[in-house]
């Protein structure tokens, strides 16, 4: 007897059993993928995990489908840091399967009807949506389910369809639906009965006095051959010769042309890889050979650069080293922005062998990259991503960059596995053996720390590229300048003055406003009341562009309301500001200057952010107003101002990185200015000039930020001194939130003491209608991770066994930072 473990794209906490033959067992390996039944009718894919002779004890095992690969798709050390992730962040290696493999892979069943022919049936013992489905398949050899929900044009058609199968009249089977294809470009070439230079002639000559459109395209294939002496393309020739694809057609079936299709990649590079990288300056020289030097004795090292240092030339020339040696290197970033500029720029040394990988990315264009990768081709030695490449299938992995290393984007959310793509980075090199640098301006605490501890090696970079002088950083106070009436909209005299001078000299400005939308609350000024989202405790953000109110947790959307909900007087007032108004009040200080926008709204297409980016590089916009996408190393030429619009929303943030954050946000904002000869300026308007983090900020002293905030995470109990497990509660009823939570609580207690705090609601206590409460675990240094993961998990078990709390979902986040 023969049994395989598989692992099942869905959150279980066990691999499950099927039954295979011997034949299969010698052929199947670790990572092929097999279609199984799995529940009543369902087909899933699944992975094979182990196989093995041991059937399971709980139920009979099933026999597999199909084999549905000649060689693994996952190789075993992709399964082993799936598996880390999985024991590490509490959840299934099922869902880290589900988040790493491309939608393709995974494919799923469709149910397909068909009509049993065996049975006659007369038309009047139907009912009326029995008939309608019954006739169409009189026309068609099957339907879908979906085709039956328009035929039928309602949702639930299941019960009409099981009354059918129950009469026995249709037959219900299960497929599976390949789900990737191959893109494949059109080529023609001359068909071969007129190669020879007579049948050529006589060719000629006959188009010439009866179809000219057709000789045209006939020369144009010939001068196209002649001049890039490459295939030519169907949509090259319609263009060069002016034909329709009509002519074309007629060619192709006259046998005088012949067409073929060849497969290609869906993203073709225009990289040359032939431009020098850059010689690197004495500072950059001498980060650069302490860098080799620290990987050489550590597995990690910090960069800790200012904001244009260089840091990228210094990337550029340790991925060369890392090429010339045969191995792979995996640059992480945390921004799909951020690949925009630098594909653009690590193509040009290293041309085609630049694969990205992103969520942008379509599910074909997914199953390309991950296929270069397992045939180690030569596309894929560098791979450029966000936080989901690191599920990817590595060979000869060498180096792993982490840019901008202290950025919160790096770490997953929702739905599980809620990986941090900063430490996981550090697993996978440690399972292929190589090493990993974290790069920044304003490394967090977490990453210094370690650094400081020497668990890291640490490397300085203090001067910006060709030594030119850190921005020069002003704060402006706005309690001041309303007080005193020298305000226009949110823009202080200082501001408007300094924006007026770069622009008379040439430059470009950047304006931040960490707000999408309009203005964050509209209110009635008789009766104070603002309208409220139905499924969120959140009031509705205005969007002017769309003219209507949007919640910006659930994407409810309504029109914008005329008069108040309330008191029925048209008095609706906006408070607060975001980027559209920014935008709307550059606009008018600044009639004859391009401006352009830059948040979730503006960049949601594949190439969003290109466009805009594109433009601002090529200074066909002025001013750029934008939310914190701004902020992510993006690298601009001519921006000599930074205006950041309202500092305070950022530092009085309910949670205990939020000064932490809002350095490291104005910094990095601050970063963008002066960045050639010419000293940037940042303004910082602001209520509270003197508070501690904006000075820091404004005199670059991350050290003395790091030591303040270090103090407070000692005296707290918060991290990197204590760990952190967030347990968040989520149901519908409030009432029942709060008994499971109480009851969690107090389990954890018994256990944990005085280290559990909550159960709480956060500033956000109901989203899509779902009531939350959260609980958060501090963990000391000396106590064992391993070991309050498994108290944790005991009591979750608990916890499931209470009939009344089975319907409360429960989301345990490891490492909530």
């Amino acid at each position: 007897m023969h049994f395989i473990d598989v692992i099942l794209p869905i959150p279980l906490q066990k691999a499950f059993t099927y039954h295979i033959t011997k034949a299969e067992a010698e052929f199947l390996k670790p990572g092929i993928r097999v279609a199984v039944p799995f529940g009543k009718s369902k087909i899933y894919t699944a992975l094979v995990y182990k196989i093995h002779q041991n059937p399971p004890i709980a139920y009979d095992a099933k026999t597999i489908h199909q084999i549905l690969d000649k060689s693994p798709v996952v190789t075993e050390t992709q399964l082993q840091h799936w598996e880390w992730i999985a024991h590490y962040y509490m959840c299934s290696i099922g869902e880290v399967m589900r988040a790493a493999m491309p939608n393709a892979f995974l494919l799923e069943s469709e149910t397909i009807i068909s009509k049993n022919e065996k049975i006659e049936i007369k038309d009047s013992e139907l009912k009326d949506d029995e008939f309608l489905i019954y006739e169409a398949l009189q026309h068609q050899s099957s339907l879908k389910i979906n085709d039956v929900v328009s035929i039928l044009d309602k949702k639930r058609v299941l019960p009409v369809i099981n009354g059918l199968v129950e009469k026995g009249l249709l037959n219900l089977q299960e497929e599976l639906y390949e789900k990737y294809q191959p893109k494949l470009v059109r080529y023609v070439k001359l068909h071969d009965n007129h190669k020879s230079q007579e049948k050529l002639q006589e060719l000629l000559e006959m188009l010439s006095s009866r179809a000219t459109k057709q000789r045209e395209v006939i020369l144009t294939l010939f001068t196209l051959e002649a001049s890039t002496n490459q295939p030519v393309k169907v949509s090259e020739l319609v263009e060069r010769s002016g034909a329709s694809s009509a002519t074309i057609k007629t060619l192709i079936d006259k046998t005088i042309l012949e067409e073929y299709h060849v497969k290609t990649d869906r993203n073709q590079f225009e990289g040359d890889g032939d431009a020098d990288a850059k010689i690197l300056n004495k500072p950059q020289e001498n980060a650069f050979d302490k860098i080799e030097a620290i990987l050489k004795e550590k597995s990690v090292a910090l960069l800790h650069g200012v904001t244009s240092s260089g840091k990228t030339e210094i990337y550029v020339q340790l991925i060369q080293k890392q090429l010339e040696s045969g191995n792979k290197v995996l640059y992480l970033l945390p921004e799909i922005a951020l690949t925009t500029q630098l594909v653009q720029r690590l193509q040009d040394y290293f041309g085609e062998k630049v694969a990205v990988f992103h969520s942008r990315y379509s599910g074909n264009e997914r199953v390309e990259v991950w296929n270069n990768m397992l045939n180690n081709s030569d596309k894929a030695q560098i791979i450029i991503g966000a936080r989901s490449s690191l599920l990817l299938p590595f060979k000869n992995l060498g180096l792993i960059i982490v840019d901008e290393e202290h950025e919160q984007s790096y770490k997953q959310f929702d739905p599980a596995p809620r990986y941090h793509a900063r430490d996981a980075a550090i697993v996978l090199a440690n399972l292929h053996k190589a090493k990993t640098l974290l790069g920044s301006a304003t490394p967090s605490l977490e990453s210094y720390f370690n650094a400081s501890q020497g668990k890291y090696g640490l490397v300085e970079l203090n001067t910006r590229y060709n030594d030119v002088l850190m921005p020069d950083i002003e704060l402006v106070d706005l309690a001041d300048k309303y007080k005193r009436k020298r305000m226009k909209g949110h823009f202080s005299d200082r501001l408007i003055e300094e924006m007026t001078e770069t622009l008379e000299q040439g430059f470009q400005i950047i304006l931040f406003q960490n707000r999408r939308g309009f203005s964050p609350i509209i209110e009635c000024t008789t009766c104070g009341t603002s309208p409220q989202c139905p499924n969120c405790d959140v009031s509705l953000t205005y969007h002017q562009y769309r003219d209507q109110l949007r919640c910006h947790y659930c994407g409810y959307n309504s029109a914008m309301l005329k008069s108040c909900q309330a008191c029925g007087n048209s008095t609706l007032d906006t408070k607060g500001f975001g980027t559209e108004q920014i935008e709307e009040e550059v606009k008018s200080l600044f009639p004859e200057k391009k401006v352009a926008r830059m948040d979730l709204d503006t960049t949601r297409g594949k190439y969003g952010f290109e466009k805009i980016i594109s433009s601002f590089e090529q200074r066909e916009v002025d001013i750029l107003v934008g939310t914190q996408m701004l902020t992510k190393g993006l690298d601009f030429r001519y921006v000599k101002l930074v205006g950041i619009m309202n500092a305070d929303n950022l530092l009085n943030f309910p949670d205990f990185r939020a000064h932490e954050r809002s350095y490291q946000l104005m910094a990095q904002v601050s970063g963008r200015a002066g960045r050639t000869d010419l000293r940037g300026k940042v303004l910082i308007q602001t209520y509270n000039p003197h508070h501690n983090i904006l000075q820091q900020v404004s005199t670059n002293s991350y050290k003395d930020m790091y030591a303040e905030q270090m103090n407070d995470r000692y005296n707290y109990k918060y991290p990197p001194i204590y760990r952190l497990i967030k347990i968040t509660f989520k149901h519908k009823d409030y009432n029942r939130v709060n008994l499971a939570a109480d009851w969690y609580a107090k389990s954890l207690r018994q256990v944990f003491k005085g280290n559990v705090l909550g159960p709480e609601f956060p500033p956000v206590s109901r989203i899509r209608n779902l009531y939350l409460k959260n609980i958060l675990l501090k963990i000391p240094e000396k106590q064992s991770l391993s070991k309050t993961k498994e108290a944790i998990q005991k009591i979750e078990n608990s916890f499931n066994a209470v009939k009344d709390f089975r319907a409360v979902r429960v989301i345990i986040n490891v490492d909530n930072y």
